[in-house]
């Protein structure tokens, strides 16, 4: 499965994970979740001026100059497969679950020159946001959504690129969206939402693209335009929420336990 990049309108800018918008809301409410010597840390290795939001689409930007780190964005777990095995989805171990514990480990290391602990956790971060979206964890052998063709309220799209921004584009700004967000983050909901490893969110998320992402689209014959109805949105609005709030969640666990 790989990624093609597309366009959720003919003049927008490709996107991969969630978008600009959709890491921005992680890192966001992330940083909102960090302990004081996370953030201290998170600050010192960042340098001066640079927010967690400001870096969260750094990978996305380097991809076309850096194209082995393509692969590093996803993990490739089979549609139809009840859970993860990392030698049938991760045989080569450049994939995104793999990278996320490498990183983890070179954050960690003080030893490490600051500049290659900078970018590891500029890693760490997009990717914290880009295992929750659900088609970074599901394969389909349709390129990641990308050859699933849609129209969304008139609009062509394609699933990935739906995922990506187009639900997103309609639920409202960064700011509005950043703000019930984090409100409903309450500390008990934060914990609940982060418990377990990276195995069992790559998993929970694969589920989400089961039941919602590809299980709320009409039959439809391979290559076909699907006619997306309006029914379609509440289910997958309801997901995509969730999953930038446990993404929030997890990526401050992720910190807080490098750093503590």
């Amino acid at each position: 499965m790989r990624r093609l990049l597309v366009f959720w309108l003919a003049v927008a800018p490709p996107l991969h994970g969630w978008g600009v918008v959709g890491h921005a809301l992680v890192a966001r409410l992330a940083m909102a979740r960090l302990s004081p010597k996370a953030m201290s840390a998170v600050t010192e290795i960042l340098g001066p001026g640079t927010t967690m939001a400001g870096i969260s689409s750094w990978a996305d930007q380097i991809r076309n100059s850096r194209k082995d780190t393509g692969p590093w964005h996803y993990v490739d777990i089979e549609i139809g497969a009840a859970h993860l095995d990392m030698k049938r989805d991760c045989p080569d171990g450049a994939c995104i679950l793999a990278k996320i514990e490498q990183f983890e480990g070179t954050v960690k290391d003080k030893t490490v020159a600051p500049e290659k602990r900078k970018e590891a956790l500029m890693f760490l971060i997009h990717f914290l946001g880009d295992m929750q979206q659900p088609l970074h964890c599901s394969d389909n052998h349709d390129k990641g959504g990308n050859d699933v063709k849609l129209t969304f309220f008139g609009r062509p799209t394609n699933l990935h690129s739906l995922w990506d921004s187009g639900l997103l584009a309609r639920m409202g700004t960064e700011e509005e969206l950043f703000t019930e967000l984090n409100q409903d983050l309450s500390p008990k909901r934060a914990k609940k939402l982060s418990k377990g490893d990276l195995k069992n969110w790559a998993e929970q998320s694969h589920r989400q693209s089961q039941l919602v992402v590809y299980g709320k689209l009409p039959p439809a014959e391979k290559g076909a335009l699907i006619p997306l109805a309006e029914s379609y949105e509440p289910a997958a609005t309801a997901v995509v929420r969730e999953q930038l709030e446990r993404g929030g969640a997890r990526l401050a666990k992720v910190l807080n336990a490098a750093f503590k």
